[in-house]
Formats: structure tokens, C-alpha cells, sequence
């Protein structure tokens, strides 16, 4: 057994256009419907209106932290327009889970931007760091008393779809249909853009520009979540890898140096050869978005981290797997347990554990992908617990997970 340390993050998260439903004024909502092959959010899992029954399973489960987003596009309709009634909203939602003895745990971009902003421009027009910066400044405002917070949700994959709008545009053009940034079973397409450095670094000046806003005004353990790829080398690679490592994950954790925590991402592992990423081959075992089954790909993510930022301490803030089977769910995550387990026991610094995600939900232009703990009825909106989520509860009750490989 391997005993995590007192006061250890036990969780899941969410995202809120995934969940929420009815984002209307995101910049994600306003393609959905228009791209050929793009199935649309709608009401998702109503999670706006039902936040406080998914708590109370999460909490009646066994466990502790509850990872959730505050939705821009909600706060800012307009550009400079602050709703009070959705900073009400989210204020609610982390009071419901501090009530229940949950951890909240704030994410304050995930994503997807208000429509206007992307109408400006986006994230590379001029003044889009000042507007972010702004929003900050307003959500922060119902954040006293929340202990962790992420400014951003992987900006490197971010980055990556940023660029990959003028891609998609041109795709459009062609007659070619959507192409989701998480799925790789779309069928047979050309390969996603690498995320710009160039872009990249833009997202590590607004993190660095709100980082500070909200340390001096919560007290929160601020960081943002890094999407972790696991490369690893075949030989002749090793340059190659540096070089994709770099452009797809070092940015970023070099950016998070100094943030107080850095989230890990994972959920699988990639070969790299002298030619760059290897595609994942077919195999039964691949997951429902195609990725190889590789639950020790969270060991190589955390090393892997903690070597680039020096020593900044991790939360686990995604790890999962897409599956309808829920027993292959949990072998996939006691053995990614194991792994982030011996990672631990060679002294990296891992302040919790958060399973993604706590719900079935929109994967980001699909809804065939299963990751939850909990099966979400899209007509009636019943929720059902899976196996899965009552055993990461008694893991979580332990705080103790076996090092015996699960299979």
C-alpha cells in the first residue's frame, strides 16, 4: 500500500460548457450546429440548475474536492456588461460546496470565450490580455475563502485550438467536417496543427498578468493545468522529442514557475521518433477517443512536470479515461494510482487526485465519449453512479491505494 499525504485532494472535475448546457453567448455555442459533424451542447447536462445534487454524490462517495469552472461568456455577455446574478450563481455554487465538506477547487477559464470576444479577435487581437485581465478582476470578487484556483485550463491545448480555427475555417471550405481538438476517431483527417509558440507565449503573459490579482485577493493557491502528453523516445527521437516536449508542454510549465501549484493532465502516452509523433495505432484496447490505454502515462507526466518546474508542487487536476465499460474505468485508474504512487514515493511533491470527470458530458463536439463517474441521462437528466464512483470514494476514505497492478 502507499499512504497519500494528510490533507490529500480527492475529486473529480468538470468543465462549465460541458456540463452546464445552454451557454448561449460562448464562442464554442456559436459554431455548434454550423460545422458539418459538430453535434451541439444544448441543455448538456444541466448541471447549472442541478450543481448542487452532483455534489452531494461526489461528497456522498467519499469524496473531498469538486473541480468546477466559472464560465466568462456568463460574467461578460457584453464586453464591460458584469452580470451579478451569475457571479451570484457561481458564489452559491461554492457555498453549496463547502455546506456538503467539499473543497472547491475554481477553474476560471476552460476553454471557450465569450462570442464577443472572439468576434475582436480572440486571444490574439490587440487589448485581449487587458479584457481577460478585467474578467479576473470581477470574478475574483466571489472567490474569498476559495483555496485553490486555476487560472486557465491547459493553454496549451489552447493554444493549439486558437490556431486551429483558421485551420477549421479552411476545412469548412473544403467541405470538410468538424474535427474535435480531444477526439481522435473522427475518421481519417489530416493532423491537428501543433500549438504556435508564438501564441503560446500569449497565454503565459495573461497568466502571469492575472496570477497576482487573484493571490492579493483571495489568498488561494493559484497555478493553471498543463495537458500532458508522456512522450517517450524511440531511438533516434531523442532530439525530435526535446523539440516537440518544448512546443507542446515546457512553455507552459516553464510559465508555471513561481504559481503555487501546477495541475497534471494525463491520460495517455505517445512514441516519438526522428520523424515527430507517431499516430496511435489501431488496437482493441485504444479508448473511445482513440487514445492508447496507458495508465502509466500519469507517472511519466508528474516526473516529467516536476524536472521542468522545479519541484513546483502538482495537483492532479484531470486523469481518466473514455470508456463505456466502467470496470475497465477503475483498472485504469488503481493503476494510475500505482504510478502516481511510486512517482511520490521518489519525492515528487502531489497535493491531490481529480478524476476526470465526475459526469458523462459534451466532449467538445461529441457526445459518444464516456468519461464520468456518473452516467447522465440526456432526456430526463437522472443521474446514476457508477461503479467506479463509489470505488474512488473508498480510495479516497483509505487514502490509501495498493501498489498491486490492477487489471
Amino acid at each position: 500500500m502507499t499512504d497519500f499525504p494528510p490533507g490529500f485532494l480527492w475529486g473529480a472535475s468538470t468543465a462549465p460548457h460541458q456540463i452546464e448546457g445552454n451557454n448561449l453567448n460562448s464562442d464554442f455555442w456559436a459554431n455548434e450546429g454550423r460545422v458539418p459533424g459538430m453535434e451541439r451542447s444544448g441543455d448538456a447536462c444541466d448541471s447549472y440548475h442541478r450543481y448542487r445534487e452532483d455534489m452531494q454524490l461526489l461528497a456522498d462517495a467519499g469524496l473531498n474536492t469538486y473541480r468546477f469552472g466559472i464560465e466568462w461568456a456568463r460574467i461578460e455577455p457584453e464586453p464591460g456588461l458584469i452580470s451579478r446574478a451569475e457571479l451570484a450563481h457561481y458564489r452559491r455554487m461554492i457555498d453549496t460546496a463547502y455546506e456538503l465538506g467539499i473543497t472547491p477547487f475554481v477553474t476560471l477559464h476552460h476553454f471557450t470565450n465569450p462570442r464577443w470576444f472572439a468576434e475582436q479577435g480572440g486571444w490574439t487581437a490587440p487589448g485581449a490580455i487587458d479584457r481577460f485581465r478585467s474578467y479576473v478582476e470581477a470574478a475574483t470578487g466571489i472567490l474569498d475563502g476559495v483555496e485553490w484556483v486555476a487560472t486557465m485550463n491547459e493553454p496549451n491545448m489552447l493554444a493549439m485550438m486558437t490556431g486551429m480555427a483558421v485551420f477549421m475555417q479552411q476545412a469548412q471550405e473544403n467541405g470538410e467536417g468538424w474535427q474535435s481538438p480531444t477526439v481522435d476517431t473522427d475518421g481519417p483527417r489530416p493532423a491537428l496543427p501543433a500549438p504556435s509558440p508564438e501564441i503560446g507565449r500569449i497565454f503565459v503573459e495573461a497568466h502571469h498578468a492575472v496570477r497576482d490579482i487573484v493571490r492579493e485577493r483571495t489568498g488561494a493557491k493559484v497555478g493553471w493545468t498543463v495537458a500532458n502528453r508522456a512522450f517517450e523516445t524511440r531511438p533516434g527521437g531523442e532530439e525530435k522529442r526535446r523539440e516537440l516536449e518544448y512546443i507542446w508542454e515546457d512553455l507552459y510549465l516553464e510559465g508555471s514557475r513561481g504559481d503555487d501549484f501546477v495541475g497534471v493532465q494525463s491520460y495517455s502516452a505517445q512514441w516519438v521518433n526522428a520523424d515527430g509523433i507517431e499516430p496511435y495505432p489501431a488496437h482493441p484496447d485504444n479508448t473511445l477517443v482513440g487514445t492508447a490505454y496507458r495508465p502509466d502515462a500519469l507517472g511519466i507526466a508528474v516526473r516529467h512536470t516536476a524536472e521542468v518546474t522545479g519541484g513546483v508542487p502538482i495537483v492532479v487536476t484531470e486523469n481518466g479515461i473514455a470508456t463505456h465499460d466502467d470496470t475497465r474505468r477503475i483498472a485504469y485508474t488503481g493503476e494510475a494510482l500505482r504510478h502516481l504512487g511510486l512517482a511520490m514515493a521518489d519525492g515528487i511533491d502531489v497535493r491531490g487526485y481529480l478524476h476526470w470527470s465526475l459526469l458523462d458530458n459534451y466532449e467538445w463536439g461529441h457526445w459518444e465519449p464516456t468519461f464520468g463517474l456518473i452516467e447522465v441521462d440526456r432526456e430526463t437528466f437522472v443521474r446514476t453512479p457508477k461503479p467506479s464512483l463509489g470505488w474512488l470514494g473508498s480510495v479516497a476514505r483509505e487514502n490509501a491505494q495498493a501498489l498491486t497492478a490492477s487489471r
